[in-house]
């Protein structure tokens, strides 16, 4: 009786992971940032997508309440979205956190093919220039940009360029570990971190706009009234 050779079977590889970042001051952390997550993590298919508190921000305004503040808000808004995490490494710092040096760090602890998006708002973005060592971003990170359809500020020139030689229509289409631009559409949510403060200093309802979780931790805590 003649032998016969097992069937070879194909095996497809793992796909990749793909992870994206979304850093803030999270002061506090609402429905805008969580939409916007989601969102992103939806369209793309992530594997996780870490909110990352900032301590201190060198383009912004110190945060009104404490880094053990924010992160507790953060950790409170994303318990239970399997896909959203909350990542402190930024909090542990005692200088102020440069995104460059965040996606390096992460980058060394990731396969070399995993992705790593990077999602900047708008006008964020268009600040990109003057944030250190920017050159050096899509070495690490594909830039994912959270384009609202009311946005009308023109980038600089030297995005000009950059996006003429790194941007792709489509994120879907994004291949490889980093190194390329592209835009996500948002659904506008009209709601800021500095409405919301306000709000609270004026004694004000801010359900809705932030998680419960969230806002019973802000009531537990006394945080943004106006003796703060």
């Amino acid at each position: 009786m003649a032998e016969h050779s097992p069937l070879a079977v194909a095996v497809t590889p793992p796909a990749s992971r793909r992870v994206g970042v979304l850093g803030g001051t999270f002061d506090p952390v609402h429905i805008g940032h969580l939409r916007s997550a989601l969102e992103v993590a939806e369209v793309l298919a992530l594997d996780e997508l870490r909110l990352m508190p900032n301590a201190r921000p060198p383009h912004r305004d110190m945060p009104q309440v404490s880094a053990q503040d924010r992160l507790a808000m953060v950790e409170r808004a994303v318990q239970g979205v399997a896909v959203l995490s909350v990542d402190a490494r930024e909090l542990a710092r005692d200088t102020p956190s440069y995104t460059i040096e965040t996606l390096e760090l992460m980058r060394a602890e990731m396969a070399a093919d995993e992705q790593l998006f990077l999602l900047l708002g708008w006008d964020a973005f268009c600040g990109l220039p003057g944030w250190h060592r920017w050159e050096e971003l899509l070495q690490h990170c594909h830039i994912l940009v959270l384009q609202r359809p009311d946005a009308d500020v023109e980038p600089p020139d030297a995005l000009r360029n950059l996006l003429a030689a790194r941007s792709v229509s489509d994120p879907q289409a994004l291949v490889g570990p980093a190194g390329h631009i592209a835009f996500v559409w948002q659904t506008p949510l009209a709601v800021s971190a500095t409405q919301i403060r306000q709000l609270l200093a004026d004694g004000k309802s801010v359900r809705f706009l932030v998680p419960d979780a969230v806002l019973a931790y802000i009531e537990a805590h006394g945080l943004y009234r106006a003796s703060n």
